[in-house]
């Protein structure tokens, strides 16, 4: 009799440890967040007063605090950065209209200028001798960074002033249709610049070295606001590497690394970052194309014979004497390498590499 009650002891105490075993293994009773049971509340008595107004969630969520999203990813928890606010307020105000403002001076200081100068002119005639002044690798190099430059000048001014100033005088439809070919020509020409970029500044680097002259080219401003001769200099002017250094490889990196870093967000940035990155971009955009526009006019409607040697790579034996007098006289000398540019008395482009 004393087995059976101690066996029956036994598988009692065995159930009841199972049995408190699965007890302790359940999950806790979820506590509630007070915070959360308000918010229930409060959304509750709203929807009884204005059916489908969600205003106590969307403060909550406006609230900034993590919270839970079924796509995994980084910041995918926060449904509404507040920050996004204030940096359309920045970008589509002082920013904005500071950019807008200095194109506008930059476009009415080269019309005056034109208008009361008109374009440089040679002080004495033509020889009808050429110099090869560019190869034809340097102007695809320069003619592809140029073409970018023009379509992401245009689209990018379309999409920041486009819907003020376009959207009035076009109308929806037009506007609309401008707006998305200029974005996806922002997007895809976007890193084909970059890309040429780089190559132009390999490429013309060693030619832009500062080297004798280009101090004095500085003093007197190139001549550009007085009579006579222009200061002598390189191949290139002091103006020119300026331009080169200042433009093409400063501004133009931090044209397009802002612009990578808003054209690819699957890098994993942050919005914070997006959008610190979209007023630098702005900012420098702004100064490249203000830059850029003077550096186009002065080798097109500002000077007589400087377009001539970017499109066929010659320029008249006197043009190189009057503005690139250092250049010039290396030329004459032979004091260059193996690579530079010959002079021809036929009037055609040189064939082979130039300095």
């Amino acid at each position: 009799m004393k087995r059976v009650v101690t066996a029956l002891l036994a598988v009692a105490w065995a159930l009841l440890s199972l049995a408190a075993t699965a007890w302790a293994q359940q999950p806790a009773a979820p506590v509630v967040d007070p915070a959360m049971q308000d918010l229930s509340k409060a959304q509750q008595a709203q929807s009884v007063n204005q059916p489908g107004n969600n205003k106590p969630v969307w403060q909550e969520v406006r609230n900034g605090v993590p919270a839970y999203a079924s796509v995994p990813g980084r910041e995918t928890n926060v449904l509404v950065q507040n920050a996004g606010q204030e940096w359309r307020a920045r970008r589509n105000g002082f920013w904005s209209i500071a950019s807008g403002w200095i194109v506008v001076g930059m476009l009415a200081i080269l019309s005056a200028f034109y208008l009361i100068k008109g374009t440089s002119q040679l002080e004495h005639p033509e020889t009808g001798r050429k110099i090869l002044r560019f190869t034809q690798w340097q102007r695809w190099v320069h003619w592809t960074v140029a073409i970018a430059f023009t379509i992401l000048a245009f689209s990018g001014l379309v999409m920041l002033f486009g819907k003020n100033i376009l959207l009035p005088l076009i109308g929806y439809t037009l506007f609309s249709w401008l707006a998305i070919v200029s974005k996806n020509l922002h997007n895809f020409i976007g890193p084909l610049f970059v890309v040429s970029i780089l190559i132009m500044i390999v490429t013309f680097a060693r030619q832009n070295i500062p080297e004798r002259g280009d101090l004095n080219w500085l003093v007197k401003l190139g001549g550009l606001f007085s009579k006579g001769a222009e200061p002598p200099s390189g191949k290139f002017n002091a103006g020119e590497k300026l331009w080169f250094w200042g433009g093409a490889l400063f501004l133009g990196l931090i044209v397009g690394a802002s612009g990578l870093v808003m054209d690819f967000p699957n890098f994993d940035q942050t919005r914070a970052t997006m959008q610190f990155a979209n007023i630098v971009h702005l900012i420098a955009a702004s100064l490249f194309l203000v830059f850029g526009m003077a550096h186009a006019y002065l080798g097109t409607l500002g000077m007589a014979g400087a377009y001539e040697g970017m499109k066929t790579g010659v320029v008249d034996e006197e043009w190189a004497r009057e503005h690139h007098a250092y250049w010039y006289e290396d030329v004459k000398a032979g004091r260059v390498d193996a690579e530079v540019p010959t002079i021809t008395r036929t009037g055609q482009p040189v064939s082979g590499p130039a300095d």
